[in-house]
C-alpha cells in the first residue's frame, strides 16, 4: 500500500491507498481525534464501542491492521477503515465537524477517481513519491514503466478469471522463481526486506527483466487465453524464461550477475552505472 499524509482542517490523518482494491483506508485513531477533539482517542474508541454494540459486534469487519508510518516515523500496522467504515464510525460520534468531515472524505475520493480517469496525473504523483525518497530518475523511468506493465498483466490475470490475492501471488512467484531463480520470499530474503515491495529495491537491470517477464506472460495469455489456473501457471512460468534466457545472456556478454543484493537503503546502487549492473561473477 502507498501511505500518504491528508490534511483536514490543518489537521493531519495517516491513509494508505490500496491499488488493487482501489481504496483509500483512513486511521481509526486519527479520524476519532479529529471528530472528537479528544487527548486520548484510543479510550475514546472503547467507550464509543461500550456504547454501540452493533459497532463493536461489527468492529472486525469495519476496521482493519494497515501499514502505515506510526508517531516515530516508523511503518506500523495502525487500525484503519474505508471510506464505507468511517461513515459507519461517524454514525457512533455525535460531532458538529461530521458533515464537513464527509464532504473531506468525497474529495478525497475524488481526487484519486481523477487520477483513474487521467493516468498521466497518478504517473506524476508516482514519480514525485520516489524522486523525494531519493531514486535516480533513470531509476524512476524504469519503475514507472514496471507499473504500467504490471496492470496490464493484473488486468490480462483478471480476463482469464484469475482471483486477486492468494492466485495473483502465486502466478507472480512461479514468474519470479522462472527468471531468477528464486521464489518471491527468497529474492525477498537475499536484498534483506521484510515486507517492502520487491520492485522498489531492484536494481535498473533487475526491473527490465522482471518487466520482460511480465510482457512476455501478458502477451503469451491472450494469444493462447487459457482457461484453468494451472494453465496460467504454465504461460506465468514460459513468460518467466523467457527473461531467464535474457538474463543468461546479459550475464555472459557482461560477465555480471543480474541478481544483485542491493536494496533501497543503498539507493546509489540500483543505478546501473553506479552499481555495474551487478555483482562481478565469480
Amino acid at each position: 500500500m502507498e501511505n500518504k499524509i491528508k490534511l483536514f482542517n490543518e489537521t493531519k490523518i495517516r491513509t494508505a491507498w490500496d491499488a488493487e482494491k482501489e481504496e483509500w483506508y483512513f486511521s481509526v485513531v486519527d479520524v476519532v481525534a479529529v471528530l472528537t477533539d479528544s487527548k486520548d482517542p484510543k479510550q475514546y474508541i472503547k467507550k464509543m464501542r461500550s456504547r454501540d454494540l452493533e459497532l463493536s459486534a461489527n468492529w472486525g469487519t469495519i476496521c482493519t491492521p494497515v501499514e502505515m508510518i506510526g508517531r516515530d516515523g516508523k511503518q506500523h500496522e495502525l487500525l484503519a477503515a474505508t471510506t464505507a467504515g468511517v461513515l459507519r464510525l461517524i454514525q457512533s460520534i455525535p460531532s458538529p465537524k461530521a458533515e464537513p468531515f464527509k464532504l473531506w472524505l468525497a474529495q478525497v475520493g475524488s481526487e484519486r477517481l481523477d487520477e483513474i480517469a487521467d493516468p498521466e496525473k497518478a504517473i506524476l504523483r508516482g514519480a514525485d513519491y520516489y524522486r523525494a525518497k531519493g531514486y535516480s530518475e533513470g531509476w524512476i523511468n524504469q519503475r514507472l514503466q514496471t507499473i504500467e506493465m504490471r496492470k496490464k498483466l493484473t488486468d490480462e490475470w483478471r480476463e482469464r478469471g484469475v482471483q486477486e490475492g492468494i492466485e495473483y501471488a502465486i502466478l507472480t512467484n512461479d514468474m519470479t522463481k522462472a527468471w531468477s531463480g528464486m521464489t518471491v520470499r527468497e529474492y525477498k530474503d537475499m536484498k534483506g526486506l521484510t515486507k517492502e515491495n520487491l520492485r522498489d529495491n531492484m536494481t535498473d537491470i533487475e526491473l527490465v527483466l522482471n518487466m520482460l517477464a511480465e510482457v512476455t506472460t501478458t502477451q503469451l495469455s491472450k494469444d493462447e487465453q487459457p482457461q484453468t489456473f494451472e494453465q496460467n501457471r504454465s504461460v506465468a512460468r514460459r513468460g518467466g524464461n523467457v527473461a531467464k534466457d535474457a538474463r543468461e545472456s546479459y550475464e555472459s556478454a557482461t560477465g555480471r550477475k543480474v541478481i544483485s543484493p542491493a536494496n533501497a537503503s543503498q539507493k546509489e546502487l540500483l543505478d546501473t552505472k553506479h552499481s555495474g549492473g551487478g555483482d562481478e561473477k565469480k
